[in-house]
């Protein structure tokens, strides 16, 4: 997660990251950094093993996934490509699973 978190980072700077490519414009890189934040400190936070920890993880993930479709209406993330199709798509799934796997694991945080 920390890892697709600082990947989301640099994509809503640089504008392109394996032919996927986000707006120009400031709003777009300021959503996407702040997206990839809530995903970067949700896998800091599953690091700690600790329950509250892992529920906030879980919780800025959600946000993370509702960014991530926020910027396919307002056309921050366009959809006119497969490859950005497919990205926006995978991505979101990704995070979804990441919840559903710390929730599935809840009886191992203390």
């Amino acid at each position: 997660m920390v890892l697709f978190g600082i990947a989301e980072i640099a994509t809503s700077f640089t504008h392109n990251f394996f032919g996927i490519s986000t707006s120009t414009a400031e709003a777009s890189i300021i959503a996407g950094t702040v997206i990839g934040s809530f995903y970067a400190i949700a896998g800091f936070l599953v690091l700690t093993m600790k329950k509250r920890a892992a529920a906030v993880a879980i919780g800025l993930l959600v946000a993370d996934i509702a960014g991530r479709l926020g910027l396919v209406v307002t056309g921050f993330y366009p959809t006119n490509t497969f490859e950005n199709i497919l990205g926006i798509t995978v991505g979101t799934i990704i995070a979804a699973l990441f919840a559903i796997y710390i929730g599935l694991k809840w009886k191992f945080f203390s």
